[in-house]
């Protein structure tokens, strides 16, 4: 991988990780609603989840897809409905100071299971493999070096959405600021989906 190269994918890893998407506006909610302690696991789980993802669709998805495009679809479909629901979730997550409570964050093998019904996920893998992984070096190496990439830039940057989203708590004092702000999380969530979908 040429010194050229490398600069293109980390610059491409960084600018897809911090740009908004289901990930960051999750870690967004998770850090206004527990705190940034409580959301590591779920940073985490992003982080190597993804790096592991982008591992499998260099060596194996790629060549699952090409063989039966009608797997795209069934993803997207699913996608599509867990995002959806997720959405729900977050629209309807009680604020902390509630006494009947009962949400978690993510756990961090929520939060790396995630990624494979994520669209912005399977763009940045699919992206980040046919563009950017060295062939030279083989499928394998090539996958590996793009993921390790991805999961050094990845993790800096979905920790600042959770720390965002922790700023964001301080203003939202009352139940109903964090109500508001839970609603309009989870519609932005939903609009996140027009890129795959259209």
């Amino acid at each position: 991988m040429t010194i050229e190269i490398l600069i293109a994918l980390i610059g491409f890893a960084f600018a897809s990780s911090i740009t908004p998407g289901p990930n960051n506006l999750m870690l967004m909610a998770s850090g206004a609603n527990y705190g940034l302690r409580r959301t590591i696991p779920h940073m985490l789980g992003i982080s190597i989840g993804h790096a592991f993802m982008v591992v499998m669709v260099g060596v194996v998805l790629l060549q699952v897809f090409d063989t039966y495009p009608v797997l795209n679809i069934v993803l997207k479909v699913l996608s599509a409905s867990y995002m959806l629901w997720l959405a729900w979730k977050i629209a309807t997550a009680l604020p902390p100071e509630a006494k009947e409570v009962t949400g978690k964050p993510f756990t961090f093998l929520q939060a790396a299971a995630f990624q494979w019904v994520n669209p912005k996920a399977w763009f940045m893998a699919i992206t980040a493999i046919s563009a950017y992984a060295p062939q030279s070096m083989g499928v394998l190496a090539g996958s590996l070096i793009v993921a390790l990439v991805f999961s050094a830039t990845n993790l800096p940057s979905v920790t600042v959405w959770a720390w965002m989203g922790v700023q964001v708590r301080r203003w939202l004092g009352t139940a109903r600021r964090l109500r508001t702000f839970n609603i309009s999380m989870a519609v932005l969530l939903v609009v996140s989906l027009y890129p795959m979908l259209a």
